[in-house]
């Protein structure tokens, strides 16, 4: 595959191991009426690093993605984007900028090698025709062709739109929701090879919901309501939070919840399987809100808390 045309260099963030950032912004901001959608958010993310974005739905994380790649214009803040400014050189940001959104947006009625042509045509990919051929083989997409998009399954239209994606030699992946409504094994499949590019030196931010997609993600950023809550690798944002959670198991396990929710201490109380996990940031107030039911047939084992748990705590906050 060849760079897209443009007016600079190519690839900018593909070259060398440079210490600049890929993302470098600070204060971001997009106003929509009188709603602030994302407010002064502030992110650095390193070349060939995957960055995971997280947050509820309505967050402001599609808005983000789009300020950042040049679909929309900042209200306020300033930085850089693969070394361009957002606000003043958006249009030099998009050539280099692999973008996927949540739904799938190529043509159903064309074939997959139709697609891509069409993309590459859009790009101005020199020697379209080898670098269509090439992205088919190495997506193995091969047996798939000739088969018009609108028929193949979730997981392999995801597979062609992230083929779309990086017809043009991308240097930064934007992915918002890639996997959303795909099976486990096309979502392990697409994460796979996320980090083959990663090793090429191609930089992914991706928004997810999935816990499990976040915890293969080097640094995670969550947001809730425009406002970034908590940065960092899944250690470091699971300790910053300060959660402490037990394992609870015994019988009637479902008639406890109702008695545990609502104690001094007691922030959640979630089944899993045929656990409970009781959780809460205050560790002394928790400890003697479960003091009394610390007792046969009942067990209780402190465990870490998993990023979910986390989440979830992060969430009450900004809403509190």
């Amino acid at each position: 595959m060849t760079s897209p045309a443009s007016e600079t260099p190519a690839a900018p963030g593909r070259q060398g191991a440079s210490a600049a950032p890929v993302i470098d912004v600070t204060g971001l901001t997009k106003v929509f009426g009188k709603k602030t959608v994302v407010d002064h958010i502030d992110m650095r993310v390193k070349r060939g690093e995957i960055y995971g974005f997280l947050g509820p739905n309505g967050s402001g994380k599609t808005t983000f993605i789009r300020m950042l790649c040049g679909l929309l214009r900042p209200d306020d803040g300033h930085g850089t984007c693969l070394g361009f400014d957002v606000r003043e050189e958006a249009d030099r940001i998009k050539p280099h900028v692999g973008y996927m959104s949540q739904k799938f947006s190529l043509y159903e009625d064309m074939t997959v090698r139709e697609n891509l042509d069409f993309i590459a045509r859009m790009y101005g990919v020199a020697a379209r025709n080898e670098a269509v051929d090439r992205i088919i083989s190495r997506m193995n997409l091969d047996r798939f062709r000739n088969q018009l998009a609108g028929t193949l399954s979730g997981g392999w239209k995801q597979r062609l739109a992230l083929s779309a994606c990086m017809i043009h030699e991308p240097s930064l992946l934007l992915l918002d929701e890639p996997t959303a409504g795909v099976d486990p094994m096309a979502r392990r499949d697409f994460w796979d090879e996320v980090h083959k590019l990663a090793g090429e030196g191609i930089t992914a931010l991706i928004s997810t919901h999935y816990m499990d997609e976040a915890e293969r993600c080097h640094r995670l950023a969550y947001i809730a309501y425009g406002h970034l809550l908590a940065t960092g690798t899944v250690s470091e944002i699971v300790a910053a939070e300060g959660l402490t959670t037990y394992e609870v198991t015994g019988p009637e396990l479902y008639s406890l919840i109702d008695r545990l929710r609502g104690l001094p201490g007691v922030e959640q109380v979630v089944a899993f399987g045929v656990t409970l996990h009781v959780s809460g940031r205050d560790n002394g107030a928790l400890e003697r809100s479960l003091a009394p039911f610390m007792a046969a047939p009942l067990a209780f084992r402190k465990i870490a808390s998993n990023l979910e748990e986390v989440f979830i705590s992060l969430m009450r906050k900004a809403v509190s």
